[in-house]
């Protein structure tokens, strides 16, 4: 019995694209403490999979396993079709891009580039042309002679991935490679990886905790916790509809509503509030009394704690879409009124560990 969820098909599902990466009942703990529990997987040719979780979840280690930095204890590790469990990292024709970028700092951006190629016996002329094609892909076309001190740290990472790619390899590994970026760099550069991995057709798989940053680049997402796959599906299934209450935590933020012996989940951007006697403005949604409890200002929306009539308090998001709306004014214990479309709600089970 595997932790993976049945999901619909993913786009590249309906294309029929081969599975690329599969592992098959693995399992790989230390010592006393499971690391990945009995974790089945596909990854299919051409994807941007993301494995997502917290510190200790299991996806780095399932992505070393992929890579042959570690071995199951029990399991198959198969890469197109063949079984390289037994395989070491050096003929696995799989590459892997870290947070750390490990430059050599006494080599230019080119040369380091070239390394891997050269490593393989690839002649000069190749290796000048597959280089030069690596730094147009990054949009470092004009820095092949700088050498990585001269960098920012965006450019190093764009570095690190055309040292990459530039071997051409089936798949694509990146643990968590944008982690020591500030928030614009990486959010830019998640648009790049993005961009990159859709020209150049290779398989990644990336590892994050961010949620954010899964959700943007993902083609699937594989969300992991203690040790087992949770959930698999695209970004608007794992956050639509969350397979347990763990998921429904981890990925965004969640209302929990207890209504009739079920658990609902309820997204704070589904909810409406307005003061008490204002119009909801739509007919046919569900509506109750509250109390406001905090109003944040968070720029492009202002946050609202409310709490109902029964004492559940949940969270409300509305955009600024100008200057005089931009922050629900009222003092907290002001009487609102909360609102959403009744499909706006899921029902979620149980997260239970085995």
């Amino acid at each position: 019995m595997t932790g993976e969820q049945t999901q619909p098909a993913a786009a590249h599902d309906a294309d029929d694209a081969p599975v690329i990466v599969r592992l098959a009942a693995v399992h790989k703990a230390y010592k006393d403490v499971v690391a990945v529990d009995h974790v089945d997987l596909d990854v299919r040719q051409g994807e941007f999979f993301t494995l997502l979780g917290p510190s200790g979840s299991g996806k780095t280690t399932s992505l070393r396993l992929i890579a042959g930095f570690e071995k199951p204890d029990r399991g198959v590790v198969e890469l197109n079709g063949v079984d390289v469990t037994g395989l070491p990292p050096y003929d696995r024709d799989i590459n892997t891009v870290f947070q750390d970028y490990a430059l050599f700092p006494h080599m230019t951006v080119a040369e380091n580039i070239a390394y891997g190629l050269q490593a393989k016996g690839v002649g000069r002329d190749e290796t000048k042309t597959r280089v030069a094609e690596a730094l147009r892909m990054v949009r470092l076309a004009d820095y092949g002679d700088r050498s990585p001190a001269q960098l920012s740290g965006g450019q190093r990472q764009r570095v690190g991935l055309a040292r990459a790619i530039v071997n051409r390899p089936k798949v694509l590994l990146l643990d968590e490679p944008l982690g020591a970026l500030d928030l614009k760099l990486r959010q830019e550069m998640q648009s790049e990886l993005k961009r990159i991995q859709a020209e150049v057709g290779i398989t990644f798989i990336y590892v994050t905790h961010d949620q954010e940053e899964a959700l943007t680049m993902s083609d699937r997402i594989a969300i992991f916790n203690l040790g087992r796959i949770v959930q698999t599906g695209t970004p608007v299934q794992v956050y639509e509809e969350p397979a347990d209450d763990f998921v429904a935590g981890f990925v965004g933020t969640s209302n929990i509503l207890n209504r009739d012996g079920k658990r609902l989940i309820l997204r704070p951007e589904k909810i409406r509030i307005v003061a008490e006697g204002q119009s909801i403005g739509e007919a046919g949604l569900h509506v109750e009394a509250g109390r406001l409890v905090e109003a944040v200002y968070v720029g492009q929306f202002t946050r609202y704690l409310v709490a109902l009539a029964d004492g559940t308090e949940i969270v409300a998001v509305r955009q600024n879409l100008d200057r005089s709306t931009g922050r629900f004014r009222e003092a907290p214990g002001t009487k609102v009124q909360v609102a959403w479309r009744p499909d706006s709600l899921f029902e979620l089970r149980r997260f239970e560990p085995r």
